[in-house]
């Protein structure tokens, strides 16, 4: 047997599960475990500037392939507490993370000793499992324990805690010998695949809800595949968006209250009979569930059972993993028609397309300052069908999700549930420590921007570039909205006079500068007409610097985006649509 640390038998169960980059902070209590990672090598490393970031890094790492899972790392006290935002919106999302954090010794533990805190107690809510591990010899096995967790079922994080004397202390290891564990998830019966279709068959205007279990199991083709075989249109959830690309005959549109289009809202109040494939109805997407639920009937798959009637009760509840109930569907759907037994659903399919040619939003404005509405607009004529997307939350996500399009799973990356502002800049990070070669592009308001803006200095430090797109209307824009029903607009203007730069009028904060002194590169745009060039200027000056490039946009300081508190009453503050140059880069225009 192989004698060793502690923390050395950690990086070995690291690597051989895969893992072959981890974003942190070193510090006293974790020193052991990065002198670990610096012996053995294998797995890189991304400095962060807040131990926060580096859990959004980790998340935006596993969010972009199939399979893989972040690591962020940090030392005791306050580095573990900084993580839990990140730990949240990885547990919120079904998000495997694994977050590694050192301790005080064991001895003093109870003794309030610098930095000690009971991490283990404080992460529980937010992980699927949270440890400190207070034997040595049970460190590897807790590593390979995580890594089963965080892959099996509902897929979510995990903290490991170490304390330094554990990680010190030397143990007997094989890594030669090691095997990870085999993964859990639930699959479907062939009887309850047969029901659930046999439901299907039954309504004249049925729909898909794809909700990002589906983009979890990597069964985004086989949604398609489903769709197509038995004609039945498709709603993902944000989550679940690019399951179906945008462009597809069988892509009937986003619902909600923010994150929606028009004639996804339409073709939803139109339905008689909803299956849900790895979503969870949550709030922002259903609105009052007496409109979701009335008139329709609902058949929900989802591999958590708890979830199954934790926001209302399906007509048929299946727990399973998406891929395999989807495989389950195809096989069933497959037979039936072969018997001449699937209805055509073509005239339903083609009204779905009739909505979505006609029920959309205006985008072309040529106001200066800028109406957010016309960069969306601009961003669809610069990005193509392989842009990564990256966003969290605020008036420019929302609007993003009604005005953008995406094609493929995994390009729209969003928090979803947690929406923490500052998440952008470091989940764009890991999405390109990810994916070296894909067109990556962020999505901030102002103050979303401001909250981890450090981070950007990571990416020019690593040669990790992508182009930040920042809507700049000095406002808390999403909380100002939301405060018209108080009637008040207070605390959320981030507008005031600059002495340093008279360039920005009243919009505050000299992006621009901050941007170049964290050593990456930043263009400003004041004209609808100039969104365009400067896209493409970004575009050069991220190739030849190879750093992050922040394309500020000054927007008009008010603007509400579409939005409403039910399906049927939702509130267009802006002009509608009324031709095909109203909406030039609409889904509609493009197809």
């Amino acid at each position: 047997m192989a004698r060793m640390t502690a923390a050395e038998a950690a990086v070995h169960v690291l690597r051989k599960e895969g893992i072959d980059v981890a974003f942190g902070v070193p510090g006293a209590a974790i020193n052991p475990f990065y002198a670990a990672l610096r012996k053995l090598g294998g797995i890189d490393h991304v400095l962060a500037r807040h131990v926060e970031g580096a859990s959004h890094m980790a998340e935006g790492y596993t969010r972009t392939q199939a399979g893989n899972i972040g690591v962020c790392i940090g030392t005791s006290g306050p580095a573990g507490t900084d993580m839990i935002t990140g730990l949240y919106s990885a547990s919120a999302d079904s998000i495997p993370i694994l977050c590694i954090t050192g301790q005080a010794p064991r001895a003093r533990l109870h003794k309030e000793d610098f930095q000690a805190v009971d991490i283990q107690a404080i992460a529980g809510p937010v992980t699927k499992w949270a440890i400190t591990v207070l034997e040595p010899a049970q460190v590897p096995r807790a590593f390979q324990h995580a890594f089963q967790l965080m892959r099996s079922s509902r897929p979510g994080p995990v903290l490991i805690d170490l304390p330094i004397d554990v990680q010190m202390s030397e143990i007997e290891f094989d890594p030669d010998t090691y095997d990870p564990l085999p993964v859990y998830k639930p699959a479907a019966s062939r009887a309850q695949a047969e029901k659930a279709i046999a439901m299907l068959q039954a309504a004249e205007r049925p729909l898909i809800v794809a909700g990002g279990g589906i983009i979890n199991a990597d069964a985004s083709d086989l949604l398609v595949a489903f769709a197509e075989l038995t004609g039945v249109p498709v709603i993902p959830t944000l989550m679940g968006w690019g399951s179906i690309p945008d462009d597809h005959p069988l892509m009937a549109g986003m619902v909600g209250l923010q994150t929606a289009h028009r004639y996804g809202n339409a073709t939803l109040l139109e339905s008689d009979f909803v299956m849900g494939i790895g979503n969870r109805w949550a709030n922002r997407h259903t609105g009052s569930l007496e409109t979701y639920t009335k008139g329709r009937t609902f058949v929900h798959v989802d591999i958590e059972p708890t979830q199954i009637g934790r926001i209302f009760g399906p007509d048929y509840g299946i727990v399973s993993d998406a891929k395999a109930a989807l495989e389950l569907f195809l096989e069933v759907a497959h037979e039936w028609q072969a018997e001449g037994k699937l209805k055509d659903r073509s005239a339903w399919a083609e009204a779905c397309q009739e909505r979505k040619r006609t029920l959309l939003r205006k985008t072309h404005f040529d106001e200066v300052p800028v109406k957010p509405q016309r960069v969306y607009e601009e961003m669809n004529k610069a990005f193509g069908r392989n842009t990564r997307y990256v966003s969290t939350i605020g008036l420019s996500q929302i609007a993003g999700a009604q005005f953008l399009h995406v094609y493929k799973p995994r390009h729209w990356i969003n928090c979803g549930q947690a929406g923490p502002l500052g998440w952008t800049i470091p989940a764009a990070l890991g999405v390109r420590r990810a994916d070296p070669n894909a067109e990556i592009v962020a999505l901030s308001g102002d103050y979303d921007f401001q909250f981890m803006v450090e981070e950007l200095a990571a990416g020019a430090q690593f040669k990790l570039p992508w182009i930040h797109v920042l809507v700049n209307n000095a406002y808390l824009g999403l909380i100002r909205q939301a405060q018209r029903g108080f009637d008040m607009d207070y605390q959320v203007q981030l507008s005031f006079e600059n002495v340093n730069c008279s360039a920005i009028d009243e919009y505050g904060v000299d992006h621009v500068s901050v941007v170049e002194g964290l050593g990456c590169k930043a263009l400003r745009v004041t004209r609808p007409e100039d969104i365009g060039p400067a896209f493409e200027q970004a575009r050069s000056l991220m190739a030849e610097y190879r750093v992050p490039v922040v394309v500020e946009i000054i927007l008009e300081r008010v603007t509400d985006i579409a939005m409403g508190t039910d399906l049927d009453g939702i509130n267009e503050f802006e002009a509608l649509a009324e031709n095909q140059q109203d909406a030039p880069t609409s889904i509609a225009a493009l197809v």
